[in-house]
């Protein structure tokens, strides 16, 4: 109908001029903060070819990725859902640095399901990755700029879940679990449903030892001190299960001392994407809201699909979530309201010190409404507190 045609598709939204300045100087800042980090900003294209869009990253980016036919060579292509695997494929194809890389990205993503936060299909995706280290510090390094972005957006009481895939993928190879008893478990530790759990586990046949260690998982979480209890309860465990505790409390312990104030929660259970994370996984949360409103983790599997496998960890956000939870507000300057710079009613030598008076103030940061022909409404009508008026053959700035 004609009358639906200003309606946008559902989870589509748009940004109106104070949302859009408050976006847009969040998202100056944050580029600014991670280029003191050492972060170069790398821009991927909005469409790729779902071969390197989906690959290495699991079903769920599939089913939330809208696809679409090139016309030139009927080529399947994709558009982006998440720009993590965009930004690994730029590192190892297109860089192939040696040293430590840095790269941070902000852009639009678009998925089939809206966010259930965010009630949104199309987000603005912030977001940062280190490359070619494999260690606790460039996690530590990873959690603490997300820390550092959450607070430039004025987000207060965060609190961080900190787990490890390696821990459930260490038990599960020790049980010899095929990959559908793996999912099965999977889904019901991400539900932290401790009958379906125990009733999963009993049907499996395991020793009963490894058994008893997958069902403490879903209990095991709390501050840090239950890493200790994990190191009780976990003798019986693999070397590779014992060193993922260890790196949870170590990067736990440092994060601590950074952030003091920080509420910081351990969960051996912490299993979210576990399709390609594979190692420390991190998420913030604050009070009131059921879902996380940033997270990351390592992803050491990803690159070698493109060629080049390096070690790698980082984090995302979706940037409108973090303007409608913060403090952030539109400080939009007043505006200074001046007179039709071709104003034939004034004379030539007047219209070009007027041109010079309006250039000089918006070389100074001032923002100037010039008045246009005919136009319906004036300085008040436009946010101007000042206007720019003629006084003894001099242009002068006054208050309105």
């Amino acid at each position: 109908m004609k009358s639906d045609r200003w309606l946008l598709p559902e989870g589509i939204d748009e940004l109106l001029p104070r949302e859009a300045q408050v976006l847009e100087t969040l998202r100056r800042r944050l580029l600014d903060l991670y280029d003191t980090w050492g972060y170069d900003m790398v821009i991927p294209p909005f469409v790729e070819y779902v071969e390197s869009l989906l690959t290495g990253v699991g079903s769920d980016l599939d089913v939330q990725t809208f696809k679409l036919i090139d016309q030139r060579n009927g080529r399947l292509m994709g558009v982006r859902a998440d720009m993590t695997p965009q930004v690994a494929r730029i590192d190892a194809h297109r860089l192939r640095h040696d040293a430590p890389t840095r790269l941070c990205y902000i852009g639009t993503v678009l998925r089939t399901q809206s966010d259930e936060f965010a009630s949104s299909r199309s987000l603005v995706q912030i977001g940062a990755e280190l490359y070619g280290h494999d260690g606790n510090a460039s996690d530590v390094e990873m959690l603490s700029l997300m820390l550092e972005t959450l607070a430039l957006a004025g987000l207060q009481n965060v609190y961080i879940d900190i787990g490890h895939v390696g821990i459930f993928q260490g038990l599960a190879g020790q049980a010899g679990f095929t990959q559908e008893q793996k999912n099965d478990l999977f889904d019901a530790l991400q539900r932290k449903s401790v009958p379906e759990i125990n009733e999963c586990l009993t049907l499996l046949p395991m020793e009963n030892n490894v058994r008893q260690m997958l069902m403490e998982l879903a209990w095991l979480n709390g501050d840090i001190s239950v890493l200790q209890e994990a190191r009780e309860k976990f003798k019986g465990a693999p070397d590779d299960v014992q060193q993922a505790i260890d790196d949870m409390a170590q990067v736990a312990e440092q994060i601590q001392r950074r952030y003091p104030n920080i509420s910081l929660h351990c969960d051996l259970a912490e299993v979210r994407g576990i399709q390609y994370h594979t190692g420390i996984v991190f998420a913030a949360y604050i009070s009131g809201v059921g879902q996380s409103i940033a997270q990351g983790g390592r992803y050491n599997n990803i690159g070698r699909f493109f060629g080049r496998a390096r070690p790698a960890t980082g984090f995302s956000a979706d940037l409108r979530s973090l303007i409608k939870l913060g403090t952030l507000s539109s400080r939009r300057k007043s505006g200074i309201f001046a007179p039709a710079e071709d104003d034939p009613a004034l004379q030539q030598t007047l219209q070009q010190t007027l041109q010079k008076k309006i250039t000089a103030l918006r070389q100074a940061g001032e923002r100037v409404i010039p008045q246009l022909a005919n136009q319906t409404g004036g300085a008040k009508d436009l946010d101007c507190d000042r206007q720019i008026v003629l006084r003894d053959g001099q242009w002068i700035v006054e208050t309105i």
